[in-house]
């Protein structure tokens, strides 16, 4: 964090100079004790970022891979006549220990086409699927595992 602070300062000023740099190394020490010490930011949270970044990475491609795999599910819906859609409404539980994690399923089922989350209390879901196809596995979905491992990751560093 202090490196991006310096990195912005330098990016504003516009030029380099050596007071320009003493100036912004002071200022950026300055707004990484007031995080620390103010804000419960610690050197620690920052390299756990940095842990995680691989995780969410493969989640970024997985969400993208089921984005497209439910388009085509859903195109063949809509295009053939013949398919009638079987609407449900799937329940599951997951053993989530953060809402972040929450949040992200949530939020990655609702931007799968024909799929939207409709509610979430305490570590249980409520989702809307098009149709039964697109409901089949939900509870142990990549999603759900890819979650779950970046909690280790997170539960494993903290401790």
């Amino acid at each position: 964090m202090f490196l991006l602070f310096f990195a912005v300062w330098v990016i504003l000023n516009g030029k380099v100079t050596a007071e320009i740099c003493i100036f912004g190394v002071l200022i950026s020490a300055a707004l990484f004790y007031f995080m620390c010490r103010y804000m419960e930011y610690s050197l620690k949270k920052e390299l756990l970022l940095f842990r995680l970044v691989p995780l969410f990475i493969r989640y970024f491609g997985v969400l993208v891979k089921e984005i497209v795999k439910a388009n085509v599910c859903v195109l063949k819906i809509i295009l053939s006549p013949e398919l009638q859609p079987e609407p449900a409404f799937v329940y599951f539980d997951t053993a989530f220990q953060t809402g972040l994690a929450k949040v992200l399923l949530a939020n990655s089922i609702t931007l799968t086409p024909g799929t939207i989350t409709v509610s979430v209390e305490d570590d249980r879901f409520c989702v809307h699927c098009l149709d039964k196809e697109l409901a089949e596995g939900m509870e142990d979905s990549v999603f759900v595992k890819l979650l779950e491992e970046m909690e280790e990751v997170e539960a494993r560093w903290t401790r």
